[in-house]
């Protein structure tokens, strides 16, 4: 896969484990696996580990939709948690459904194989 020019992983998806799968303009695919500090007290992938690989791959489908020299900020967030994630890895699609001049609407699925783990749609900020 060619990284487009700017690209550049934040301190925060290394830090989570993130891994960088595709990205095309206005599309970002980003996978995670499972590792023992992102599960929850039931041992389950942690639903805010899981927010957060979403918010990284619409960020991502963001910047590639308006340039990597342009930032972009969330500004509204909603997910709906599907099944819950014992081990494994999941990955997420985000996808921008709509690239205004302010503003830009994401939509994300996150899937382990076949399975829907969780969907999401958000609305980020042109800074």
């Amino acid at each position: 896969m060619e990284v487009p020019a700017g690209y550049t992983e934040s301190a925060f998806f290394k830090l989570l484990g993130c891994r960088l799968h595709s990205l095309e303009t206005g599309v970002a695919q980003v996978a995670l696996v499972l590792e023992p500090a992102l599960r929850n007290r039931a041992g389950k992938l942690h639903g805010g580990a899981l927010f957060s690989l979403v918010d990284i791959a619409m960020g991502l489908a963001c910047s590639s939709t308006h340039g990597f020299d342009q930032q972009s900020a969330t500004i509204e967030c909603k997910i709906n948690y599907i099944r819950a994630v014992a081990d494994g890895e999941v990955m997420c699609t985000a996808r921008v459904i709509h690239p205004g001049r302010r503003t830009l609407v994401v939509e994300a699925d996150v899937v382990q194989g076949d399975k829907l783990v969780a969907k999401a749609q958000g609305t980020f900020a042109v800074l």
